[in-house]
This record gives structure tokens, C-alpha cells and sequence, in this order.
């Protein structure tokens, strides 16, 4: 089974912000949270570079590890899910995250911050409602991944610095973008939420 999978090329992100708007349009999140954002590296200075930031989907995800609930989990195909109606608003997969993916709609103590939100691939959610429901759009965004459609950010991406899709397939391409350039430092997030080396 296809395990789905980010990867951003940060040789070609141009800080276009394109992925963060499609990403809020897309799934309506709310004020004050974004599921997506760039961000630039060494601003203004030699090697500065911009990189498109969110949950990578980890195969060993560590914020399911510490949700003392269990409502964060990975489903068969790769994707990490959460159950908002079980989130108690603790923040350990704040915490947790290498990516800064975990937000609340409040700053606050322990369950005051609200329920967390996160990028869902573009899948709908973790809970109880029907795939594809109204229900399911109103809690956790859109459905593309039931549609058999990419995530909204990776789609808009100009560039195609961001890449979404089956990992094997995802490899492949920035395989093939490293032949090309002769260099490949610009994956940006693999090896930290896959476990793996893409090949460089």
C-alpha cells in the first residue's frame, strides 16, 4: 500500500506563500492558526532559503506517541489523523512536533487552549462523521484525499517545490531533480519524519 508522503524542495520554494493561502481557502481554518506556513532561513544573508512547513505525516509519528488521549494516530495509508473530540487540549504534541504542525486557537494552561488543529493531507478527519459529510468539512476541512485528489497546498505549489503523493513516487522525482542539479541538500523534513534517507 502507498504510503503518502510531503516533501518540500526547498532549492525551488519562492516564498509565494501560494500553498498557505490554498491550504486556508481550502479547509476555511480559523483566525489565528495555519495548518501551513513558510519560512525563510537565514534572511537576507548568503544561502537564504524558504521552506514550506507542516505535519509531515511521520511515519513514527511523535505526536501520537505523547497524546495521553490517543486522538492523533496514523492511518494505512501514512496519513497522521486526530480525533477532536477526544483532544483534551494538553499540548504534548505541541511539544512534540519537530515541525511546529500541533496548534490551538488559544494560548493558555492545560485544556484551555482549545481543541488542537493540524494539516489532515487534505483527508478529512479522525472522528466519528461520515467521510466527505458536512459535518466532517465544519470540524476538520476538506476531503481531497477521499476524492482521490493531492492536498490543496501541494497543488497550487507553482514551483512544485512541494510535493505530495506516494512516497516511492515522491523519492523518485527528487531523484531525479538531484541528477539534474548535481547536488541535493534541498529536501527539506524526509529524514527527520520518515526515518530514511532520500537518495542526494
Amino acid at each position: 500500500m502507498a504510503r503518502m508522503k510531503f516533501l518540500c524542495d526547498a532549492d525551488r520554494c519562492i516564498d509565494c506563500n501560494a500553498c498557505v493561502t490554498a491550504c486556508k481557502n481550502e479547509n476555511e481554518v480559523p483566525w489565528g492558526i495555519n495548518r501551513r506556513r513558510v519560512v525563510t532561513i537565514n534572511d537576507g544573508k548568503p544561502g537564504e532559503r524558504s521552506v514550506s512547513m507542516a505535519c509531515m505525516h511521520c511515519t513514527d509519528a511523535p505526536c501520537a506517541s505523547v497524546c495521553p488521549v490517543k486522538c492523533i494516530y496514523p492511518t494505512e495509508d501514512g496519513i497522521v489523523l486526530h480525533n477532536k473530540d477526544q483532544c483534551i487540549g494538553c499540548g504534548y504534541c505541541f511539544y512534540a512536533c519537530p515541525f511546529g504542525a500541533p496548534q490551538y486557537p488559544q494560548v493558555g494552561n492545560f485544556g484551555s487552549r482549545g481543541k488542537m488543529d493540524k494539516c489532515t493531507y487534505c483527508a478529512g478527519g479522525g472522528g466519528p462523521e461520515a467521510s466527505g459529510s458536512a459535518e466532517e468539512y465544519a470540524k476538520y476541512g476538506s476531503n481531497r484525499f477521499g476524492e482521490g485528489k493531492l492536498p490543496m497546498c501541494a497543488e497550487m505549489c507553482s514551483t512544485k517545490s512541494l510535493l505530495a503523493g506516494d512516497g516511492d513516487i515522491i523519492a523518485q522525482l527528487y531523484e531525479e531533480r538531484v541528477e539534474k542539479r548535481g547536488y541535493g541538500s534541498g529536501a527539506w523534513g524526509w529524514t527527520t519524519a520518515y526515518n530514511e534517507d532520500v537518495k542526494t
